[in-house]
């Protein structure tokens, strides 16, 4: 697989995470409004939602720093 491959694949994935986490904590949000989740259940699902997001952050450094480390050996 080509670099530009694998960073379209990756890109991919990012976007999955991130629109995985979203709808993930907008379920929860619901699902925990109709059944009358307690406070402390809710903000569980909310630190769950913000690592979610953080691991998506943390990808995004990643592959940048891969296309950092693809431009330079090209030069």
């Amino acid at each position: 697989m080509t670099g530009k491959n694998r960073q379209d694949r990756q890109r991919r994935v990012i976007a999955l995470v991130i629109a995985g986490t979203g709808l993930g904590w907008i379920a929860a949000i619901m699902v925990g409004e109709l059944l009358g989740w307690t406070q402390r259940t809710r903000a569980f699902f909310d630190l769950a939602a913000i690592a979610g997001f953080g691991t998506a952050i943390w990808m995004i450094y990643g592959l940048w720093r891969a296309r950092q480390k693809d431009r330079a050996n090209e030069e």
